[in-house]
């Protein structure tokens, strides 16, 4: 057989748009290795679990709130594609979760005296005020999701940095929360850079970014802004990983649950999966106009029930996980 010509690999090209600037947060496929991190959650529990509840009704892309589409994401009929009207059976939908789907999840979490974390649409909290009440009196989290529910990708920063301010300032108006967690939900690649320069320009710390599916842990990332800044000023920043495998938007995904049962028991596998590890996080994500609905809501009460028989678990909200983190695993400039 003759031997062949060696063929040159193409050179790897670093394309993106941030590449050596403030908002490039390089990527880490090491993390805690073979060992993990066992997180020593207050007074032994084996696993902490964070319920999120999405709130974003009212704050969805909306021909009246500006924009040329509506929404077309996350509802029963999602087509996937824009719709340059305005669509009453999408805002109804949508509608559904102020109205009714959130307060069979606040009554669920009231019975069993549980705190969730709200990322909280700041537009949309604008619009029912009484749920904002809602969420401040029953002691749950308030984190941000943003002032609006749409895409930020082709913002330029100054447009999203605009859009921080305005929901740091809608959020202290409507719940008093004036320094919370972060989860974007649809970020620019800028955002997290973003985010540290807001905070640090008022004087904050930001508590978590949540935008981050890459462990069952938080972790530390240095900021790329402050890597000349001496290691006594750097802040780092803190990521609490999201879940979108235990979340109820994919009863609404073409290769998500089909079923109630399907979705319980994935929470229950991912449960029972963590609680046998001990030191991890399980975070659940839930949407008022899905999970609120009477079919898909037995998965979520059947699965409170389920933990709620289980010893040794720390039911809390993404703020405590940080916290606890943070006095456990104090940031460490790399």
């Amino acid at each position: 057989m003759e031997a062949t010509t060696a063929i040159e690999y193409p050179k790897e090209v670093n394309k993106d748009k941030n590449f050596g600037t403030k908002y490039e947060f390089p990527r880490d496929l090491v993390g805690y290795g073979e060992a993990g991190l066992d997180c020593n959650w207050p007074d032994e529990k084996k696993v902490a679990i964070s319920f999120v509840l999405n709130y974003e009704e009212g704050g969805e892309r909306s021909l009246t709130l500006g924009e040329d589409t509506t929404e077309f994401n996350l509802y029963t009929g999602s087509k996937g594609l824009p719709l340059p009207f305005r669509a009453i059976d999408v805002e109804s939908e949508y509608d559904y979760g102020a109205r009714a789907g959130v307060w069979r999840v606040l009554r669920l979490f009231k019975q069993y005296d549980m705190k969730l974390t709200a990322y909280a649409v700041g537009r949309a909290l604008e619009r029912n005020l009484e749920v904002a009440k809602a969420f401040v009196r029953d002691g749950h989290e308030i984190a941000s999701h943003a002032y609006r529910w749409i895409p930020y990708a082709d913002l330029k920063p100054e447009e999203e940095k605009a859009f921080i301010l305005k929901q740091m300032k809608s959020l202290k108006e409507t719940t008093g929360v004036e320094n919370c967690g972060w989860y974007m939900g649809r970020p620019s690649s800028q955002t997290m850079g973003l985010l540290c320069e807001t905070y640090k320009e008022l004087g904050l710390q930001l508590p978590y970014f949540s935008d981050y599916y890459g462990d069952d842990v938080p972790r530390w990332v240095d900021v790329p802004a402050e890597k000349n800044l001496p290691s006594e000023e750097k802040e780092g920043m803190l990521l609490v990983p999201y879940s979108l495998d235990c979340n109820d938007y994919r009863f609404l995904n073409a290769n998500g649950f089909r079923s109630e049962q399907a979705f319980l028991d994935h929470l229950i596998n991912a449960f029972d999966t963590l609680y046998e590890e001990g030191g991890k996080m399980m975070t659940v994500g839930l949407h008022c106009r899905i999970i609120g609905k009477p079919g898909y809501y037995q998965a979520l009460k059947k699965f409170v029930e389920y933990i709620n028989r289980k010893p040794d678990i720390w039911v809390c909200t993404r703020a405590e996980i940080a916290s606890h983190f943070k006095e456990k695993f104090p940031y460490q400039p790399n």
